[in-house]
């Protein structure tokens, strides 16, 4: 990611068979990367193969979503993995996807973890390790995308991978620079202004106020936007408007 610029990602590919979640049509012209669910926590083969082909329509990068594997909980349920495990799941889902865009005639440009195992590995060095070799072994050209300033960024680099630092603009932080717990009172922000306004607070200096008060400094070096609320349309449509309007470079990871 080049200096003075943003990229805004959104998880997509989030429909199980009949089951439908999302506004992925409607989100994908307004961001620049999707993070594209692999079966694990939601997703199927056919939901895989018509989200890349959405990413390709509108020009946007595709990235892998691996999660533990945890369909009935969506993937929020923390598992006790091994590392060997943590490198097999990232391997098995991270390919599967890279299969249908090498088909499409693309490929997979970044990695983001889904869930419990994202925010575990935010935390757990073993497992933020497991996680980055397994990227790296996959293909060393990838991109690790992990909570800001957290243990999985630092993996990615202590694994030769370039890394991307992710922000929130719909989540509450403490001081730490977690985010606050979804059970949280709070813990998701709702309004669209609200969250509007902590994204270009994010964009532009880089910086919020955590829950409790503190000023909170982060690294931002991308945008992500929650495609499974039921505003994530209107919230993708106003972003991008408020950050052009602002003179923020919007561009994907990779460019």
């Amino acid at each position: 990611m080049s200096a003075g610029q943003i990229d805004l990602n959104c998880d997509m590919g989030e429909s199980f068979g009949a089951w439908r979640m999302g506004e992925d049509a409607a989100v994908m012209p307004h961001i620049t990367s999707a993070n594209i669910a692999c079966g694990f926590h939601a997703g199927d083969p056919d939901t895989m193969r018509r989200t890349v082909a959405l990413a390709i329509q509108h020009g946007v990068a595709i990235g892998a979503h691996p999660s533990l594997p945890d369909l009935a909980g969506f993937g929020r349920r923390e598992m006790k993995v091994s590392a060997n495990e943590a490198y097999a799941l990232i391997a098995y889902q991270v390919g599967a996807l890279d299969a249908f865009a090498r088909a499409a005639g693309r490929r997979v440009t970044h990695v983001k973890p889904h869930g419990a195992l994202y925010n575990m590995a935010a935390k757990d060095v073993a497992l933020s390790d497991a996680i980055a070799v397994a990227v790296h072994d996959v293909d060393a050209t990838l991109i690790l995308v992990g909570l800001a300033g957290s243990e999985l960024p630092r993996a990615g680099e202590r694994a030769g991978l370039r890394v991307a630092h992710e922000t929130f603009c719909d989540r509450r932080y403490e001081a730490d620079g977690s985010l606050s717990p979804r059970g949280v009172e709070g813990a998701v922000i709702d309004d669209i202004d609200s969250a509007v306004a902590q994204g270009l607070a994010l964009a532009a200096h880089g910086e919020i106020t955590a829950r409790g008060g503190s000023l909170l400094k982060l690294k931002v070096d991308t945008l992500c936007i929650h495609g499974d609320k039921p505003n994530a349309a209107a919230f993708a449509a106003r972003l991008r408007a408020a950050l052009d309007a602002a003179g923020v470079r919007i561009a994907a990871l990779a460019n």
